[in-house]
């Protein structure tokens, strides 16, 4: 009996021991495999990075490629210049704002050595060497070594002469929202960033259009006459010009477009023509301008000026032919309809 017994309890000992063991085996095994399940994983995780920095340098060196394959490149100029560029600028010198404007818009910005006294937009250009004014400082251009000049119609002479100094010049030349497109695109062919720029457009295309749809929408007896003024001296511009083609656009009706380019007009003009809003673009450089215009004595009959009708609008978003003539176009439909154009 007590042989019995004991059997019993070595049997059941040794099913204990065996039961530990296998527990103890199982949980080897299960951390054996969630060790190499995390190898496993840690593996994929590498191979997944090296294959996303893989493509990151593929599409890299494709758009590098790209750029390289681009060049040479030939297209003519607003001067009616054929222009060939060998290869990617690294190098340029931007010498009127408008134009530093749009060589910034297009991505080009980093390559940007010189530019203009006037030149004050983006923020980045008051920490780029000045090369001059509608003067240019042709030898000081000639120092830097410039890839491209990029240049406006409006440099005359000076295009010459830096063309005459062996350096490569693209000149534009934008009188309409148009011929600023064209210029933009000129933009992106010299500087190796034609998709930067095709985008720059499409953007403007896009307010534009936004803006011509909103003012659609008004009455027209509602409608209004404008007269813009871009300095005290009455200059403004008539047909023919970007100024005009804004009024137009904002849905106003310019009253010296049945004038060419950019006239002085007398007072006597704008007294009969009666307009009734009246904008300066002067106003960050003339303190008090809307209050100046309100307050001349022959002027008071005026309808703009009874109805306190007078704005201000930054010259360099309505002067400058560049990307931020949209933003210009806004500003002045905004003036005229405000509860037709939201901000």
């Amino acid at each position: 009996m007590k042989n019995l017994q004991w059997l019993q309890r070595f049997f059941l000992v040794l099913m204990l021991t065996l039961a530990v063991g296998l527990a103890a085996c199982q949980e080897d095994g299960d951390q054996e495999d969630s060790d190499n399940q995390e190898d496993v994983e840690e593996t994929e995780e590498t191979e997944d990075t090296e294959d996303t920095e893989s493509d990151e340098n593929e599409e890299s060196e494709e758009s590098e490629s790209a750029e390289a394959d681009s060049y040479p490149v030939t297209f003519t100029d607003k001067s009616g210049e054929e222009v060939t560029i060998e290869e990617a600028p690294e190098s340029i010198v931007s010498v009127i704002p408008s134009a530093t404007e749009g060589v910034f818009a297009v991505g080009a910005g980093d390559q940007v050595v010189g530019v203009s006294e006037w030149a004050n937009y983006p923020e980045e250009v008051h920490d780029i060497e000045k090369v001059g004014d509608m003067n240019l400082n042709i030898e000081q251009i000639v120092s830097l070594e410039p890839d491209v000049v990029i240049a406006d119609l409006d440099n005359g002479e000076s295009v010459e002469a830096l063309r005459e100094a062996g350096l490569n010049v693209v000149v534009l030349g934008a009188q309409s929202l148009e011929e600023v497109y064209e210029d933009l695109e000129l933009l992106g062919q010299a500087t190796g960033n034609v998709e930067e720029a095709n985008d720059v457009i499409e953007n403007m295309q896009a307010e534009v259009e936004a803006v011509e749809e909103a003012v659609a929408e008004v009455p027209e007896d509602e409608r209004k006459s404008v007269w813009m003024e871009v300095g005290p001296e009455l200059y403004s511009g008539g047909e023919g010009s970007f100024l005009d083609q804004l009024i137009t656009l904002a849905g106003g009706e310019n009253i010296i477009g049945d004038e060419q380019g950019w006239p002085q007009v007398s007072e006597e003009v704008i007294i009969e023509r009666d307009p009734d809003v009246i904008i300066t673009t002067y106003g960050a450089t003339t303190e008090d301008a809307e209050e100046q215009v309100l307050s001349r004595e022959q002027w008071q009959g005026i309808t703009a000026i009874e109805n306190e009708e007078v704005y201000d609008v930054h010259t360099d978003i309505v002067s400058r032919s560049g990307p931020r003539l949209a933003e210009g176009l806004r500003a002045i439909a905004e003036i005229l309809y405000p509860d037709y154009v939201s901000e």
